[in-house]
């Protein structure tokens, strides 16, 4: 159908005004028209579209939701590699940040005194968008650096991302996808209204919108985006970091308005104490501020390390501290039958999170705190995630308030419930080893995903099973036929052979995940990974006597005694010998072979290609060895996202630091 000349020159118009209107409105926060007038104005475009679909093009304000939801997400690889920075946690390291660059360019430049763009660290999730003759292209999210997940089809759904901009220029820019709080608040009373669970914090609604198939969830969020800065691009590059904030703006793109040159560092140090207060009064969550080399010129002489650039740091703000109140002291009874104290706490926010436990660890920490039921506490959750009791504040205390008493029993150990602490250490446990609570969670750890990782049977199931006797010992598993797990409430046909066939694909596991599978006292996955490199079979590491247990470097008295003892066990020796009669065990590779053989790493922090545990198990794979925290003899550091308390150890004991773009070189 032929589009008369004034029709397509309103059609026109009518793009023109809406977009410019967004971008008053999301950009400038502006309204020169009302909120009804700019719909009226998308209402008569829309029908011009219905009319004339030969009209409709990717920069169209009708095209921000548009299509089905796709099967899965696609890979994208970055034009310009994707960047993280590394941390500041102290003044200090500020100070040390800026001698480093003065020193560098202090070679080419002489005695220089660099100025500073100070920016706001927005707490959202970070996206590439590419942009060709001015229109949106692709949008991608920084994966590992490399290679990222195209998530355009929701990024167009954001108003304040301009689907045009005001040049016809080819450029790559990075910003931050973030939901307000206020949009928080609006879409938990939605969650509430309909009986769903509530959202802990914007970060998470963010980066989950963003991530969803269908673009209408994300369009449901009123997400929205900063830019801060330009990647590539085929006109003049500014030449300094204010001028390029400048000129994003120029084309179309919000920027934050919360930035200033700082002259010396200290003028960055200050502009970081103003936000440490300023930063919680704003919509948007801030965790810390950017503080970046203003000249390009000195940015270009700087340059990039193999994992950050040496002329940008991040300073986070502290970790965030609450009050809460100890509403009861409970126990928890883990695998081996060692006894855990957990602090049942009234239920407050936290860093973006609800917390309603915190563990006490042992007897001697809860003595050390004097923490009481009824006490006011300080809890804080530091960058590695895990909620803890730093304080008590007797102040506020009950006028009879007394101190805890440790239990000399608990029901859940079965029998007559005795406890007994272990010698030498902290740690109680129960005197029968063997109660059905035990059991329990032992079966919880042989099917999880450290062990044979049987998809399907999860904690349920197993209850399930255990309670229909369906099930008493480890081996027994291996028996279950499809017409057993139908007797099961929840269970049909499908989800019945599901079961069996994963059990099924369970039957060849690597040495080390079966060791992890058998609750050996004092044997978690590092240890477990040494004994099947060291033994290569059940049959050399069942005979190896305490003195070979002794010889494997990590491997202390205590734990050797203890593997020693659980294979010295006609009961256990049996369950093996029966579980070996089913399974098909993968010989391990010689440590010594592999590319990583004799180096240790810590990963901490949150990684947005893999989880952490994904993380560790490639590391392990590659032959080296994953600690818990970090030594002199730590190789290095893998530091992701909100990297906390080893990531200060490791700058402290001067240890490497790899971003999560090193990791992925390092495992390919």
């Amino acid at each position: 159908m032929a589009i008369p000349k004034e029709v397509r020159e309103r059609y026109e118009k009518l793009k023109t005004s809406i977009n410019r209107y967004r971008r008053l409105f999301h950009v400038f926060d502006k309204e020169e028209i009302s909120e009804e007038a700019r719909d009226s104005l998308m209402h008569e475009l829309t029908e011009l579209e219905k009319q004339y679909p030969e009209l409709v093009t990717p920069d169209s304000p009708s095209q921000r939701v548009a299509g089905k939801p796709l099967p899965q997400f696609k890979k994208i690889r970055h034009e310009v590699e994707q960047w993280s920075f590394n941390d500041a946690f102290s003044p200090e390291d500020l100070r040390d940040f800026d001698t480093r660059v003065r020193k560098v360019l202090k070679q080419r430049f002489g005695d220089v005194q660099p100025m500073y763009a100070c920016e706001l660290k927005i707490d959202g999730l970070k996206i590439v968008f590419t942009y060709k003759k001015g229109l949106l292209e692709s949008a991608a999210t920084r994966g590992d650096g490399v290679i990222g997940e195209d998530v355009t089809h929701n990024i167009r759904t954001i108003e304040s991302v301009p689907l045009k901009l005001e040049r016809p220029i080819d450029i790559i820019v990075e910003g931050e996808v973030w939901m307000s709080s206020k949009n928080l608040e609006l879409l938990n009373k939605a969650q509430t209204k309909a009986g769903k669970p509530l959202y802990a914090n914007p970060r998470n609604v963010a980066a989950g919108s963003i991530r969803q198939l269908d673009p209408k969830i994300a369009a449901s969020r009123n997400l929205d985006v900063f830019i801060y800065d330009v990647a590539q691009t085929s006109e003049a590059f500014p030449a300094t970091q204010m001028e390029e904030l400048d000129y994003l703006r120029d084309l179309g793109f919000k920027v934050n308005p919360h930035h200033r040159v700082a002259n010396t560092i200290e003028e960055g140090i200050a502009f970081w104490e103003e936000w440490k207060k300023r930063g919680r009064h704003q919509d948007y969550w801030i965790d810390g501020i950017v503080i970046k080399v203003n000249e390009k010129k000195y940015e270009d002489a700087l340059g990039y390390t193999g994992k950050a650039p040496r002329f940008a740091i991040a300073f986070k703000f502290p970790a965030e501290q609450v009050t809460t109140i100890v509403e009861d002291i409970q126990f928890q009874v883990g695998r081996t039958g060692v006894i855990t104290p957990v602090a049942h706490l009234k239920p407050v926010q936290v860093a973006g999170t609800t917390v309603s436990r915190a563990t006490l660890h042992n007897e001697d920490e809860i003595k050390r705190l004097d923490v009481r039921i009824g006490d006011t506490v300080i809890l804080q959750k530091a960058g590695d995630v895990i909620p803890d009791i730093v304080k008590t504040l007797p102040e506020l205390r009950e006028k009879h308030s007394k101190p805890f008493k440790w239990p000399t029993h608990i029901p859940e150990c079965g029998g007559d419930g005795r406890i007994e602490r272990i010698p030498g250490q902290a740690a109680w446990r129960c005197v029968d080893r063997n109660s059905f609570a035990i059991q329990r969670r032992r079966f919880y750890n042989f099917a999880g995903k450290g062990a044979l990782d049987i998809e399907g049977l999860g904690k349920r199931t197993v209850d399930l099973l255990l309670d229909q006797a369906l099930i008493q010992q480890y081996d027994d598993i291996f028996t279950l036929k499809e017409g057993d797990v139908l007797e099961l409430e929840g269970f049909a046909e499908i989800s019945a052979k599901k079961l069996i066939e994963s059990i099924a694909r369970a039957c060849e596991p690597d040495m080390y995940r079966l060791i992890v599978g058998l609750s050996i006292p004092h044997v978690g996955e590092e240890t477990a990974i040494l004994l099947a490199q060291t033994f290569g079979s059940f049959d050399k590491l069942s005979k190896a006597s305490v003195e070979e247990l002794q010889a494997i470097e990590g491997v202390g008295d205590i734990v050797a005694q203890a593997v020693h003892d659980w294979f010295r066990d006609r009961h256990n020796a049996a369950l093996l010998e029966r579980l070996l009669k089913h399974l098909k065990i993968k010989v391990p590779i010689k440590k010594t072979d592999l590319p990583l053989a004799g180096k240790t790493y810590v990963v901490t922090g949150t990684l947005e290609s893999m989880s952490r545990e994904e993380a560790e198990a490639k590391l392990r794979e590659l032959g080296a060895k994953v600690a818990g925290s970090v030594s002199k003899k730590t190789t290095a550091v893998i530091a992701g996202e909100s990297a906390g308390s080893k990531l200060a150890k490791a700058k402290e004991l001067g240890v490497e630091v790899l971003d999560e773009n090193a990791l992925v070189r390092l495992t390919r």
